[in-house]
């Protein structure tokens, strides 16, 4: 199950949407023990790669259908590995996010596998210098 930050739990209650709060935004790829909030300090994890639409932010689509909000269709979200390593989790974070303990940063964490996760890779082993793409990507608000 995603994990959203205090801060963006806040923000969408106090002033604003999801997609307003993670307007050109990022994810990050880390392997390592994940952390047990979305507020959490990262902690012995290595940053494997970072997903924007080439050197830009990234988008949501412009209207949510059925309580989901899918990745803006237009844009090429991808980024070159970092490191190589085991992707355990992400970030979908906004660029001046520093990785530490917060209540205040605008956050979604979700666990990252080839299935039963909440973000799906054909492959959990990432090798530097290899490209990788993000082809699909949504964020669903529970139903009642």
């Amino acid at each position: 199950m995603l994990k959203l930050s205090t801060g963006l739990r806040n923000y969408m209650l106090d002033s604003g949407s999801l997609k307003a709060a993670m307007a050109g935004g990022e994810i990050r790829i880390y392997s390592g023990p994940v952390p047990a909030t979305a507020d959490a300090a990262l902690s012995g994890n290595t940053l494997l790669v970072t997903i924007k639409n080439g050197g830009a932010g990234i988008n949501y689509d412009t209207t949510a259908a059925g309580g989901v909000l899918a990745k803006a269709p237009g844009e090429t979200w991808s980024g070159t590995n970092a490191a190589t390593g085991t992707a355990t989790f992400f970030r979908h974070v906004l660029s001046s996010d520093d990785g530490t303990l917060s209540t205040s940063q605008k956050r979604i964490q979700g666990t990252l596998g080839t299935g039963g996760t909440d973000g799906v890779l054909t492959s959990v082993a990432l090798v530097s210098g290899a490209p990788q793409a993000v082809d699909f990507y949504t964020t669903a608000l529970p139903s009642g």
